[in-house]
Formats: structure tokens, sequence, C-alpha cells
């Protein structure tokens, strides 16, 4: 039998490496901001050969020049032509190609395969016309095979590059969605299995209910109190009729939970109840996951229904924001002077639900009195 031979300390040392790096998240916004750091450092390379060529530039307006091509980048991920046109006319004029691998990375990433095409054919084209025009410096160039030998790889090696990440990220999504998706069958069996239960027993005890009244409405024939056993045994026939319109068949719908576009409706039915509402939402929420959008529509939901119940009259604000990476939910009413006429019917339950869908999706919810008001803030996961 032989052994397995250990593994060495460089060995070891490279594993460990490369699962902190599968492990690691690197917030979007700061490779945007490392692109361009790159791409200037791998520009500042070209500056002695720019600022000794003639081209009316030293190293100081060189590198200046070259500064405000790599700042373009900043703009690749929502406007990914923009750097391209510039990366043009650095080529056009200093013959900088750099800046031009950077912006065709960027286009394939961010606006897929067909435009990385065209955008690979459009400047080898004006490369061409470039050399055609006998401005391409013959030390680069002399010939055209050495020319598109040159030219042809970088554009065709950068666009592929941004189109495998593109496609990349269209795996990762659909990956994200399969487990929403998940997750919203589970939440339909959840509540199929809820309402089976609550059909079962409430609905037993309330047809018992209703049998009852009626035994007792016979009995009670002729009597004073005939009348009222007979509006009772009705009651629980409706109430039982009621359970099985709102319980049952909504549990069985197969329409997800309301989303972002539904919080106008709960904002009127608040207001309808003596509470008014006040609603700020992001406009960058429309394109989260049905999920997520679930999960901010019961949220406020609950939110609102305990002001209605706990503080009355008072105005309630909602305000639904994305900063980065994640989504904020904050629900804020001010605290009723005096205590309501009546104890609120209240099962004591409602923040407890609240938090632990937060938490099933990752996120925080924190709830109390602050500054004279309640509020609820909860923090979870954007997802985009």
């Amino acid at each position: 039998m032989h052994d397995k031979p250990a593994a060495s300390p460089v060995h070891r040392a490279w594993a460990a490496g490369r699962r902190r790096l599968d492990g690691a998240r690197v917030h979007p916004r700061t490779l945007d901001l490392l692109v361009p750091l790159i791409c200037f450092g791998l520009m500042l390379l070209d500056v002695p050969g720019l600022a000794e060529a003639d081209n009316s530039l030293n190293r100081l307006s060189a590198t200046a020049v070259l500064a405000l091509g790599a700042l373009s980048l900043l703009l690749g991920r929502r406007l990914p032509w923009i750097p391209y046109v510039v990366a043009l006319g650095l080529l056009g004029w200093l013959h900088e190609l750099t800046l031009m691998q950077f912006a065709l990375y960027k286009i394939g990433r961010y606006r897929g395969r067909t435009a990385a095409t065209l955008a690979t054919l459009g400047y080898v084209v004006f490369a061409y016309v470039i050399y055609l025009l006998q401005k391409w410096p013959e030390k680069q160039a002399d010939t055209l095979m050495e020319f598109l030998s040159l030219i042809v790889p970088i554009g065709v090696l950068a666009a592929g590059v941004g189109v495998a990440a593109n496609r990349q990220d269209l795996v990762r999504e659909l990956e994200i969605q399969k487990g929403h998706a998940a997750g919203l069958r589970a939440v339909q069996q959840e509540r199929l299995s809820v309402a089976r239960d609550v059909h079962d027993f409430v609905g037993r005890e309330l047809t018992l209910l209703a049998v009852r009244a009626e035994v007792l409405a016979v009995r009670a024939r002729g009597e004073a109190h005939q009348k009222d056993f007979d509006e009772l045994s009705e009651t629980a026939r409706k109430a039982h009729r009621i359970l099985n319109e709102i319980i049952v068949q909504r549990a069985q719908e197969r329409d997800a939970t309301p989303g972002i576009e539904a919080l106008a409706v709960l904002a009127v039915e608040g207001e309808q109840a003596g509470s008014p509402v006040v609603l700020d939402i992001d406009g960058r929420a429309a394109a989260l996951s049905p999920l997520r959008q679930a999960a901010v529509y019961r949220v406020v939901q609950e939110c609102l229904t305990n002001a209605v119940k706990h503080a009355p009259d008072e105005a309630v604000r909602v305000r639904i924001a994305l900063d980065g990476l994640h989504l904020r939910i904050e629900v804020c009413n001010d605290l009723p002077s005096t205590a309501p006429a009546k104890r609120p019917v209240s099962a004591g339950t409602g923040t407890f639900s609240m938090e632990e869908r937060v938490q099933a999706m990752g996120g925080t919810l924190e709830a109390g009195h602050h500054d004279g008001k309640y509020r609820v803030v909860a923090v979870l996961p954007a997802g985009v």
C-alpha cells in the first residue's frame, strides 16, 4: 500500500491562497476604481516614447492626457461606449493601444457579444484607415501583415475576455434566479400547508359552532333568544365561507406575493384607516428580484398594520433605498400622545415574523423607539 506524498509548503500556501480568493467577495465599485488605475499604470510605460514623438507633448502633458483617458473607464459599467470613443481618439492621435483593450473588454462585459463584435470591427477599420493614410509609426508596423498581427489580436482577445465575463455574469444571475424560484416554491408550499391546517382545525370548530347554534335555536323556538341563536349560526357559517375564500383559495394561487408596485395600494389602505402614508421608493428597487420585492412588501405591510393598531391617526413614512449591495427598508411613525381607548387585538408575533423573514435572506432587522418615534429598519442583500 502506497502512502500519499505529503504536500509541500508551497502547494499548501497556494491551496490556501486559492481558497481565500474563491471565498473573497470584491465590491463591484472597488473593481471600477481599480481598472482605471491598472490601465493608467500600463499607459505610463508609454510616456517616454510619447514625449519623444512629434506630437507636441512632454512628459507632464502626456501623463495628464493618459490619465484623462483612463478616467473615462469609470463610465465603463453604465456607458461603455464613452471610453471606447476616447480610446479611438487616443489611437488616432497618439497610437495608444492600451486604453482600447480595456474599452473593448468593458463593451464585451456589459453589452454582450454582438456589441463587442461591432466594436472590434470598428476599431480594426479605424486603425486600418490610419495605416492607409500613412500616419502609423513605421517602427511599430512596417508592413500590412505586421500591422494586422499587432492590431487584430489585441482587439479580439480583449473583446473575447469581456464576452466570456458577460456569459459568466449571465450564468451567475441564472443561478440566483433559480434560487429565488426555489424559495418562492418553498413559500408557496408553506402557505398551502398552513391553509390546510387552518381549514382542517378552525373550519371544523366553526362548523361545530354553527351546528350547535342551530340546535340551540330549535330548542329556543318561540322564545326571546331564538333570533340570537339564528344570528349566531349565520355568523359562524359566514365566517367559514370567508375562511375558505381568503385562506384556502389564496394559498392555492400561483401568483407570487405582491411586489414594489403594490406598496401604493398599502398606502391607500393605510390612509383610509386613518394613518397617512408617505412613500419614498428608490427607482432602482423595481429591478429587485421577486423574492426580495415580496420581502419588502411583507415588512411594509406588517409595519403599516402595526401603525394603524398602535398609533392610529399618526403619519407613517416608508423609505426603500438601495445602497450599493444592500437594500434598506425603513418605516417610521410618531408615537401617540395617549394610549388607544381600546387595547388593540395583537398576537405579538408580527415583529418576530418580520425578523425571521429578513434573517432568512441574510439580513438584519431592528425595531423600537427612536427619538420619540417608532422605527423599523431592515437591511438585507440587494442581489443586483
